[in-house]
């Protein structure tokens, strides 16, 4: 199992109202910050099971449909590390989000 924890503040999700400049700057940000994280570990082949958590100092959680797309570059990166498109199906993604400590932004990411 490979357990990475990415200092990574993520958008709002479906959400967020952005620019379309401004989005691109902060989705490139995103998948750079997560590529490197990723750099010092081999992706496993065959199928993977995907967990990506969202950590935020925020007290509300996200509904459960922005979840997934405030972690899409993330996602993406991700894929990309493993040599497959994010809709492979050997690829199983699984979300979760859970409260930080003040000032706190990360994605905890698990590979297994």
């Amino acid at each position: 199992m490979i357990r990475v924890s990415i200092p990574l503040r993520t958008g709002a999700g479906l959400n967020g109202r952005e620019h379309w400049r401004t989005r691109a700057k902060r989705v490139k940000g995103e998948r750079t910050t997560t590529a490197w994280a990723m750099r010092p570990h081999a992706a496993p082949a065959g199928a993977v099971t995907v967990l990506l958590r969202r950590v935020s100092p925020g007290t509300r959680p996200m509904d459960d449909d922005n979840l997934p797309g405030s972690l899409k570059a993330v996602r993406d990166q991700v894929a990309a590390w493993l040599g497959r498109d994010d809709a492979d199906p050997s690829i199983v993604w699984k979300y979760a989000q859970r409260r930080g400590a003040p000032k706190e932004w990360a994605v905890e990411l698990e590979v297994a």
